[in-house]
């Protein structure tokens, strides 16, 4: 008799985290372990409007959610970046997921001005993946290492405590990773902490394990969290667009149960810990 494989479920625990993609496809990187499928044209308009993300804050005003991630492809490319981070900061903490190209001394003074104006705290997580930088630019492209170096001196400068968002892309393991990244930190003049560093697994787009029923994990993304696209609602930013990860076209009616039926879950659940949110508390002065 053929054993029938039948993917575990997973139910939202609370609604904390609302992840918000605003363009799936433009993004001025093309990195080597990056989950997104890209077109070859960098010159995508596929932005999400202000519209939808007003009704979305609107419809998700009974849940508890403690902070808005804004992702992308990259988000800072959204012509109207600078709208959307000043309305969702009338809501929580917002936390920017960046390649931090868009972000200079100017830019940081401007962001810590906007955070001003608001009761609550951006949150910067800026991507990179090694500490060397011939590796790193291998990954990320010519470059970019040295550019959100510069990222992070600048946030630094105007008071922000940046989380630098690290992939395993070869296998390092935590410890060796966070011992580097320290070490580059202390040199531009960041006084990293442990908290500053936020190590995920790389995921295999190539990888097409499934996900046994017998597994254990701390936390995953979707048990505290839903993502917003321009197409509707999604279980987590790994499947925002994504058939097997829909759950609705609003949130005026989503679904809170999930299957963990993809590579990309199994990605989640090896990592242990939640891979996109973050504890927004260890952040507070």
């Amino acid at each position: 008799m053929n054993n029938i494989y039948t993917a575990p479920i997973c139910e939202m625990k609370a609604f904390n985290n609302l992840f918000i993609e605003l363009t799936a496809k433009n993004c001025n990187q093309r990195c080597k372990h990056c989950y997104i499928d890209f077109p070859l044209s960098k010159n995508i308009k596929d932005f999400i409007s202000i519209d939808t993300i007003k009704e979305a804050l609107n419809d998700t005003n009974n849940e508890n959610i403690e902070c808005i991630y804004l992702t992308g492809a990259e988000p800072m490319t959204h012509p109207d970046f600078n709208n959307i981070l000043r309305l969702c900061l009338k809501r929580c903490n917002v936390c920017i997921f960046t390649n931090g190209s868009f972000i200079n001394e100017k830019k940081a003074r401007f962001l810590k001005r906007v955070e001003g104006e608001s009761c609550f705290e951006i949150i910067f997580k800026l991507s990179i993946d090694h500490y060397n930088e011939v590796k790193s630019d291998d990954i990320r492209g010519r470059g970019t290492y040295r550019q959100v170096l510069h990222a992070i001196k600048s946030l630094v400068k105007y008071g922000f405590n940046p989380i630098l968002s690290i992939t395993d892309y070869y296998n390092e393991g935590e410890e060796v990773l966070r011992s580097e990244f320290q070490k580059v930190c202390s040199k531009i003049g960041f006084d990293a902490k442990d908290n500053n560093f936020k190590i995920n697994k790389w995921h295999d787009k190539n990888s097409t394990q499934e996900v046994n029923s017998d597994f254990s994990r701390e936390s995953l993304d979707c048990e505290y969290g839903r993502i917003l696209t321009a197409r509707g609602i999604y279980t987590c930013p790994f499947l925002a667009n994504d058939h097997r990860g829909r759950c609705g076209s609003d949130f005026k009616d989503f679904a809170r149960k999930n299957s963990l039926e993809s590579s990309f879950c199994m990605t989640c659940i090896q990592n242990k810990k939640a891979m996109f949110a973050i504890d927004y508390n260890l952040f507070k002065e």
